[in-house]
């Protein structure tokens, strides 16, 4: 099974995708990086970026599923609604590709990928590391994030 992991953002977006399958000991490492769009651009130019380039990841990386980080955070407004706006993209691709669609909290990936609820980002991106038998963390942090999130779908649907 192939999964695309999102940690939603406008700014940036992570994406990661991983594969797995019962012959495998670990998942393996497709593809992963971030979507920037310019802060100076106007919303809908920056959203319809993140539709055309996670739309074209997608088809060339034909993954089965999509896990996508749950917004919970209230803290800026203004950064939750336009965090918000991204996830509708992202939730859109996944729909228009067929994709079957999981949603995980930051506390489900954390217990996920260490099991303990309060683990701290550090902690999460070299459990991402050591899961994926990488040598190095992956970057930028909205990347390692995206990763985790598809790990946590594996961990979640064992």
């Amino acid at each position: 099974m192939r999964i695309i992991g999102i940690d939603p953002g406008t700014g940036i977006l992570g994406f990661g995708i991983i594969e797995t399958s019962p012959n495998k000991d670990h998942p393996l490492l497709i593809d992963a990086g971030v979507i920037r769009t310019p802060a100076k651009q106007a919303d809908a130019i920056r959203l319809g970026t993140i539709y055309d380039e996670l739309t074209a990841i997608i088809a060339d990386t034909k993954p089965q599923a999509m896990a996508v980080e749950r917004l919970f955070f209230a803290q800026n407004i203004t950064t939750a609604m336009t965090v918000s706006q991204a996830r509708g993209v992202v939730l859109l691709c996944a729909q228009q590709a067929g994709l079957e669609i999981y949603e995980y909290t930051p506390l489900q990936i954390k217990m996920a990928l260490t099991g303990y609820g309060r683990a701290q980002k550090k902690q999460i991106q070299e459990m991402v590391r050591v899961i994926l038998h990488l040598a190095v963390i992956p970057e930028p942090d909205d990347c390692a994030d995206a990763l985790a999130c598809s790990i946590t779908h594996i961990m979640t649907m064992r």
